[in-house]
């Protein structure tokens, strides 16, 4: 028994003694590194016996511990950020996605996604894997996400990324970066480029006109339409005329070049386009938001 007691003894006055050499400037200096908390620094440190980087991995692993309880849950909220290269050559649009809206909306977590993009645009990543793997200050972007869910506790993820390479892309960032977008262009037109970057945040085409449209989506359409009006009793070769015209609808309402341009119904997008040159044209988007 009092053998028990003095072992018991020796623990408390170890754990004391660690506590003891833990200061303020280390936990702060911790909380800075991986944006944990100032329990949780303390923590770590008390475990890793005020090794720093054991400190990180320790972080990192309640992280991975927290990511796994987590995994099922949804994370449609979040921030989107679209940029572009220095040149206007490229750019990238990715969310950084979260579960409620009081992480997304927070200063610390949009400048974190900030950072992420900055970092995809200075090694110019192509894909959310590639992305995952760079390192930001000598850690990778999975590891300092990992280090965001140890300290907020919310599932965290590159959920979306896209990119785009043109003779001159433009960004856009929509509703407080609940929506971003890239357009590829064949000339530099930069007014021209925010304006149809606008235009496809509001009236969300499937394609860049109509041969961006794949055959399957075309055939899927034209099926729906014709089966539409023989359930209106039309027979079967008017029904294929009918189709015909529906569809030149629906490529008109779903391409962006048919679009009517949103700041002036009275031309297409394509139109506008023109007006401002003869080889002015889209050769590419991608449109990401949340959800």
């Amino acid at each position: 028994m009092v053998r028990c007691l003095s072992n018991a003894f020796r623990e408390v006055w170890r754990g004391l003694k660690m506590s003891a050499t833990i200061t303020a400037a280390d936990i702060n200096k911790l909380r800075q590194a991986t944006g944990a908390g100032m329990m949780d620094c303390r923590k770590a440190l008390t475990e890793s016996n005020s090794d720093f980087e054991a400190a990180i991995d320790w972080l990192r692993k309640q992280g991975q511990k927290v990511a796994a309880k987590r995994s099922d849950r949804e994370a449609k909220e979040g921030v989107v950020i679209a940029k572009t290269t220095a040149g206007n050559k490229a750019g990238i649009v990715l969310c950084i996605s979260c579960e409620t809206d009081f992480v997304s909306k927070n200063a610390d977590f949009v400048a974190f996604a900030q950072s992420i993009a900055d970092a995809a645009i200075a090694h110019d990543v192509k894909s959310a894997e590639e992305l995952n793997a760079i390192s930001i200050n000598g850690a990778t972007v999975a590891d300092l996400i990992l280090d965001k869910v140890a300290s907020i506790g919310e599932k965290i993820e590159v959920s979306k990324f896209e990119r785009i390479e043109a003779p001159y892309v433009a960004s856009y960032i929509h509703g407080a970066n609940r929506m971003g977008v890239l357009v590829g262009m064949t000339i530099e037109a930069a007014e021209a480029g925010k304006d149809v970057a606008m235009q496809i945040a509001a009236m969300n085409p499937l394609a860049v006109d109509e041969t961006s449209i794949s055959p399957e989506t075309i055939e899927r359409e034209k099926n729906i339409a014709i089966e539409m009006i023989k359930a209106e009793g039309k027979p079967a070769e008017m029904a294929e005329k009918i189709a015909a015209g529906k569809m030149n609808k629906f490529f008109k309402d779903n391409t962006l070049m048919a679009q009517a341009f949103v700041k002036d119904g009275n031309q297409s997008v394509e139109n506008y386009l023109k007006s401002i040159n003869a080889g002015l044209k889209v050769t590419d988007f991608k449109r990401v938001a949340l959800g």
